[in-house]
C-alpha cells in the first residue's frame, strides 16, 4: 500500500506525515510526500522535531508532485490548511482521497521556543491521525467507507 501526502511547500507538514507514517507503518506500507509549490528544502525544524521524537529524517527532501507521476498511490491525503489560504494541490487518479488540514508550523511567529512548540504540536496531531488510520481495517472497507473514515480522522 502506498500513501501520498501533499501540501504546498513540502517542507513541513507533508514531510512530517511521510516520516511518521514510515516510522509507524508495518511492512508493505510506504508513504511519500510532495508539494504544489515545493521550497526545495526541508525546514530545519522539521528535521529537528523528527530527531527529537526518535523518527528518522533520512532520505527526506522537498519535491513537486511531478516526482510521483508514476507512483499510483492507494491513498492521497492533502494536509494544507485551506483556512490559511494555502493552495491545496489536486491529484487525479483512482486513489482514495482525503484532506487533513494542518496549519503550517513554519508560519508561526514567536520566540524560537514557541515556534518549536508549534512544530511539536503539529507532529503530535499527525501522529494521532496516522495511528487512527493504521488502526482501520483497510481491506474490509469500501472506497466510500475509507473516504468517510479519512474525513473523520481529519477532524482529530
Amino acid at each position: 500500500m502506498k500513501i501520498l501526502f501533499l501540501c504546498t511547500a513540502n517542507s513541513c507538514r507533508s514531510i512530517l506525515c511521510e516520516a511518521v507514517f514510515n516510522h509507524l507503518a508495518p511492512a508493505g506500507m510506504k508513504a511519500y510526500s510532495a508539494g504544489s509549490q515545493p521550497k526545495g528544502e526541508v525546514h530545519p525544524l522539521s528535521i529537528k522535531t523528527l530527531e527529537k521524537a526518535g523518527i528518522s529524517a533520512a532520505g527526506l527532501f522537498s519535491k513537486s508532485s511531478d516526482a510521483h507521476e508514476n507512483l499510483a498511490p492507494d491513498f492521497v491525503i492533502t494536509v494544507c490548511d485551506k483556512a490559511a489560504g494555502d493552495a491545496c494541490p489536486v491529484f487525479f487518479g483512482p486513489a482514495v482521497k482525503g484532506h487533513w488540514g494542518l496549519a503550517d508550523p513554519s508560519d508561526y511567529h514567536g520566540t524560537p521556543e514557541e515556534v518549536q512548540t508549534a512544530f511539536d504540536a503539529t507532529l503530535e496531531r499527525i501522529t494521532i491521525r496516522l495511528k487512527a488510520f493504521l488502526a482501520l481495517p483497510l481491506s474490509q472497507l469500501s472506497a466510500e467507507q475509507l473516504k468517510a473514515e479519512l474525513a473523520l480522522i481529519g477532524t482529530l
